[in-house]
Parts: C-alpha cells; sequence; structure tokens
C-alpha cells in the first residue's frame, strides 16, 4: 500500500511509519491510503502467471480501499494463462493476515483452488474486529465518518468504538473513561463461545494502561486460546487512526 500526506507519496512502512503521523488529520493535513502501484501490480501477476495454474489475491475491504476495484481493472487487460481469483477478505490488518495465512497453509497442503475458495467464504465471516480510536479526523478522510462528526469528537477527546461487519466500520458507542474503555473490549470478546485467535492490534501511545489490562483479562479468561500483538502498520493507522487500539477474534 502506498500513503499519500499532503501530495507527498510513502510507501507504507519504508518511507514512512506508524510514529510519523500526526495525531489529528486537521489543520491541513490531508492523509490517503492509495492502492498498489498498478503497474508494479501489473508485473508481480504476469510473473506469477508464468509459473503458476492459479493466483489468489486477497486484499483488504472494498469498503476501505480502492485495491479491489484497481486490482480487478488490471486483471481485465492482463493477458495470463493463470486464474486470478480475487477475494475481498472483508477486513485489514490482522484480521487480514490470519486470512491470508489459512488460504497459504491450505495451497501448501495442495489444497484445489476451488476448495481454498471455499473455505474462505466460510472462514471471512469467522473474524471479527473491534476498533476504538481518538484520531477521528483519520476517518472522516478515508470517507468513514462526517468530517464535522469528526472535527467535533476529537475537540471533545472522544474515545470512539467501531466493529468492522461485512468489510465496513459502523460506529457503535464511546468510552466513557480508560476503564470503561476496557470493559467494552472484554464484552465484545465474551459475545463468543469458543475462541480460535485472539489479537491486539496497537496504535501509538496513550493507550499503554488499557493495553495492560485488557492484556491480563484477556489471558485470565482465555488461557489456552492462542494470543498475539502487533503495531499498526501506517497504511492502517492512516484509514483508522494512529491513536487506535483494536481487537481481532477468530471464532471456530
Amino acid at each position: 500500500m502506498r500513503v499519500q500526506v499532503n501530495q507527498q507519496l510513502y510507501r507504507d512502512g519504508i518511507d514512512l511509519t506508524l510514529q510519523m503521523l500526526p495525531f489529528s488529520a486537521k489543520n491541513g493535513v490531508d492523509p490517503r491510503v492509495l492502492p498498489p502501484d498498478q503497474d508494479e501490480l501489473c508485473l508481480a501477476l504476469d510473473a506469477l502467471g508464468k509459473e503458476y495454474e492459479h493466483i489468489l489475491v486477497i486484499l483488504l475491504s472494498a469498503r476501505l480501499n480502492p485495491a479491489i476495484a484497481s486490482t480487478h481493472g488490471i486483471c481485465q487487460n492482463l493477458h495470463s494463462s493463470a486464474g486470478i481469483h480475487i477475494i475481498d477478505s472483508q477486513a485489514t490488518s490482522v484480521g487480514l493476515g490470519l486470512i491470508v495465512q489459512a488460504a497459504a497453509e491450505a495451497a501448501r497442503e495442495d489444497v484445489g483452488i476451488a476448495e481454498i475458495k471455499r473455505m474462505l467464504n466460510w472462514l471471512i465471516p469467522h473474524v471479527y474486529t473491534i476498533y476504538c480510536t481518538q484520531s477521528l479526523t483519520y476517518l472522516s478522510h478515508s470517507g468513514q465518518i462526517d468530517p464535522a462528526q469528526a472535527l467535533v469528537g476529537e475537540i471533545m477527546g472522544v474515545t470512539a468504538f467501531f466493529i468492522m461487519e461485512h468489510g465496513r466500520l459502523i460506529p457503535v458507542q464511546k468510552a466513557r473513561n480508560a476503564r470503561n474503555m476496557v470493559d467494552i473490549f472484554e464484552e465484545f470478546i465474551l459475545e463468543f463461545g469458543d475462541l480460535r485467535y485472539i489479537a491486539m492490534i496497537q496504535g501509538v501511545p496513550p493507550f499503554a494502561a488499557e493495553i495492560r489490562a485488557l492484556r491480563e483479562r484477556i489471558h485470565e479468561r482465555y488461557p489456552d486460546t492462542p494470543y498475539s500483538e502487533h503495531l499498526m502498520g501506517a497504511a492502517v493507522a492512516t484509514m483508522l487512526g494512529p491513536h487506535s487500539l483494536g481487537l481481532v477474534t477468530l471464532i471456530k
């Protein structure tokens, strides 16, 4: 992915890191996440098509970024003997990673492309994500909420929660304080029965104390469930806001 800030183009994780993003996307800051470079993606698909019978392209939610539409446009003009299959993960960050990992493991075990796609159609609705953010103006730039609403929310110091449903961020509630924020995350996890995986996605501070408290509650309630923590990438932070915290769950 590529990040554009005030007409300057950066490569995610190379030229731009999470810590380099300002708290707010107001006062002339205009951050946008762009799809992968079309020429680079075309060259990659063309090279893979000469080596493999099928190419499975799994991308972040089409509701968050036009990468899927861009890839479809490239494939229409690409003369490749390979079958190219484009999947909307309806997720991003770790949620997307879990889906890609499952597909890669199936391919390594020589599972056919039709069966892998059926498996993904089952898996994608089993990935649930909740985010909270204080950098609401970033969400307005990515088209998720109204700009005026975002600006007022930032001025008031609101910590807003969103769940990802069918690839779209839906506002659900606001945290009254730090303890309430941890309670909301815990209530989200407790909605599900058996969990296969739990992951925390961290932005930049000020959520250090909340992360520690949430980690302790997760380990106490789900001691046998695989758990990991990840730093938010610059592209994801540009869409969701750098001062964000998220939980991703994969249910059985």
